[in-house]
């Protein structure tokens, strides 16, 4: 994998990662790409355990979101809006490379990395796309009384006024303590410690804290605190409705942040909405592990993500 930058069209530089180098013509014989987007203060670099095997039939791209990793660090911009529109400028940047040709993209969003997906559809619609897999994410963060969205389906910590002012406070206050929170709640064996957990090392376990909480010093911390607000109050259910491509939604077991049976609601959404024969095309799949489900099994991700993309493409 291969860092280049483009420019956003408000001028801030991103970053991306590639796995073929950037020519007039980047593209496997297949013409797939498979499209990672991080999570909360995150970066690409989630996904290093990912690229080596899936390049190995598809153009894999994975986007530094602003804000994160080594993207430009904007004034503004802190909004999930913001965000949707950078992957629209690096959708055009992509394609930029060889108008000529049609590419397959199947678009993997990880925690914000979906809300960021969702966005984009509903602004822009889906017909970039081949396919979604979105993973551990619910399409509201906030528990809403009125339409039966309780402790039940929203994220576990952060999911109302006061919870979020909180978690601001934290971020901006305490980052290092707020960091290995982070870790804790999105590593299953941390946060839901099985049996099965005991034969990992100390050295494992330190080494996976200092790999997280390095990426995301690479953030500031005000600038994630009004995300995240802009964020949990982003309501995506109805976005999901306008989804027409074959969805997967890949869920923990064992997740920090969200229940299956929030973000089951994905699947039902997609089923129920305006694409056709969705039934089949619509589909949950739930690891033994937690948010970071990518990073704790690596092997069985990167099969299920090989399966789904050549399946559409």
């Amino acid at each position: 994998m291969e860092y280049s930058t483009f420019p956003a069209n408000d001028g801030t530089t991103l970053a991306f990662q590639s796995s073929l180098p950037l020519t007039s013509s980047p593209s496997p014989a297949n013409d797939t790409i498979i499209l990672f987007l991080h999570g909360f203060s995150g970066s690409s670099a989630y996904f290093t355990r990912n690229f080596p095997a899936l390049s190995q039939h598809s153009w894999v791209l994975a986007l530094d979101t602003r804000g994160h990793g080594r993207s430009g660090h904007s004034k503004g911009g802190y909004h999930v809006a913001r965000l949707a529109s950078d992957l629209r400028d690096f959708l055009l940047h992509i394609h930029s490379l060889n108008p000529a040709k049609r590419h397959k993209i199947t678009a993997i969003g990880q925690s914000i990395g979906a809300a960021i997906i969702w966005t984009y559809i509903e602004l822009f619609g889906d017909g970039e796309f081949t396919s979604f897999i979105f993973v551990d994410q619910a399409p509201l963060q906030d528990r809403d009384w009125r339409f039966g969205w309780d402790e039940k389906k929203a994220h576990r910590g952060c999911y109302d006024e006061k919870s979020m002012l909180a978690a601001q406070e934290a971020w901006v206050e305490r980052p290092e303590e707020t960091y290995v929170g982070l870790v804790n709640e999105c590593l299953g064996y941390r946060y839901l410690p099985s049996s099965e957990d005991r034969d990992r090392s100390a050295e494992e376990r330190k080494e996976d804290e200092e790999y997280f909480t390095r990426i995301s010093r690479a953030c500031d911390g005000r600038w994630l605190a009004r995300l995240l607000a802009d964020h949990t109050r982003y309501d995506h259910r109805e976005a999901c409705e306008l989804i027409t491509k074959p969805t997967l939604v890949l869920a923990g077991k064992r997740s920090g942040c969200f229940s299956l049976e929030g973000m089951g609601e994905i699947v039902e959404r997609v089923r129920n909405g305006r694409g056709s024969n969705m039934e089949s095309k619509a589909q949950m799949s739930v690891f033994g592990s937690g948010h970071w489900l990518f990073w704790e099994e690596p092997e069985r991700f990167n099969q299920e993500v090989s399966e789904w993309v050549h399946r559409w493409a």
